[in-house]
């Protein structure tokens, strides 16, 4: 995986990440969403990943931009996703968004969601 530059909050986005994000940021026709990478509670494990385009901007948001791409994280979010490696994989057997994440220390059997 080739990592983009680094962002503040820690955040690292592939190149593959980042061509899928704009990608599909062209199929949606809009200029004004970023990519928000979120942690919510929920799942198995007590904590999920979200991944969603949005046009909000909100207080304590971090935003940073790879390569045309901005990527946002909210403030709750941050210290959980902190050094985080999120990368797109399009294989025979997978394809989607991972998230490599040096700060969970566990998982569910079926890799919804973490602690």
């Amino acid at each position: 995986m080739t990592v983009q530059d680094v962002a503040a909050d820690g955040i690292k986005l592939s190149d593959n990440a980042a061509a899928k994000v704009k990608s599909l940021l062209g199929q949606e026709g809009r200029d004004d969403l970023r990519l928000r990478v979120a942690v919510q509670p929920g799942g198995c494990s007590g904590l999920r990943y979200q991944l969603f385009f949005d046009e909000r901007s909100l207080d304590g948001d971090a935003i940073t931009d790879f390569g045309g791409v901005e990527v946002v994280v909210d403030r709750m979010s941050v210290p959980y996703l902190g050094g985080a490696q999120i990368d797109f994989v399009d294989t025979i057997e997978k394809q989607g968004f991972t998230i490599d994440n040096p700060n969970a220390t566990g998982s569910c059997a079926c890799g919804d969601s973490f602690s």
